[in-house]
């Protein structure tokens, strides 16, 4: 579904990927781990359209993104649920759906995900009208990948979904997270919490300074000694 073949990116004179190839195959949840500073969230904000490749390219199912802007890539169905949640704090609850489903034209449709949010999220339902700069950490992620389903992905970009939140928080997110696995919807996650992303992913790349050095199934990775040692707070 998507491609990723010897990208390079970053910011100014900074080059934060180096040749960074990774797939994710249709109905899919691929998680990219690392430290920070490893490139994890400039890879997804290259596949977003949000950075600009100086080299290699993406392709999603055969159309080539790093030729496209980011409104066009997002038509695709390619939706980026962004790191720090960058909600709009004073409209409502309700408000950052519609803004999520702003590229939508089937009114019918858009209520019918609105009702089944409410349903994924029912904590969501009742601040409704609720500003979403009033809602707790917590709910603030919910709000942002709900934003995120209310664009109806078909590739969903989630970064950082886990960070500042409490641990029951991070499993009530990633018990989310599965239930929109099971839609059919496929995820490209990047996390830090390298244990609780292995759990939910098929399969897993780890970056190192903008650089690709292990991948392979999450089962495999969850017992690599290196991946145990320097991720899962384990020994070899």
């Amino acid at each position: 579904m998507l491609e990723v073949k010897d990208l390079v990116a970053g910011y100014g004179e900074m080059t934060a990927l180096k040749g960074v190839s990774l797939e994710v195959g249709q109905g899919e949840v691929v998680a990219i781990l690392g430290a920070n500073g490893a490139g994890k969230s400039t890879t997804l904000r290259a596949v977003s359209g949000l950075v600009r490749p100086r080299a290699g390219s993406i392709t999603f199912e055969g159309r080539r993104l790093d030729r496209m802007r980011p409104f066009e890539i997002a038509r695709l169905g390619i939706i980026h649920c962004p790191e720090g949640r960058r909600l709009f704090a004073n409209l409502s609850v309700i408000e950052n759906l519609e803004m999520g489903a702003y590229n939508r034209i089937d009114e019918a449709g858009v209520r019918a995900d609105f009702e089944r949010l409410a349903a994924l999220f029912p904590v969501l339902a009742k601040r409704w009208r609720q500003n979403a700069g009033t809602l707790s950490g917590g709910e603030q992620q919910m709000l942002a990948i709900a934003r995120a389903l209310a664009a109806r992905p078909r590739l969903l970009l989630l970064d950082e979904p886990s960070l500042g939140l409490a641990p029951l928080v991070i499993e009530e997110i990633f018990e989310t997270i599965r239930r929109i696995r099971t839609e059919g919807v496929t995820i490209l996650i990047v996390e830090q919490n390298a244990h609780i992303a292995l759990e939910i992913a098929d399969r897993a790349y780890v970056l190192e300074t903008g650089t690709v050095t292990i991948s392979g199934s999450a089962k495999a990775l969850m017992s690599d000694p290196a991946i145990v040692e320097a991720y899962l707070g384990g020994s070899s």
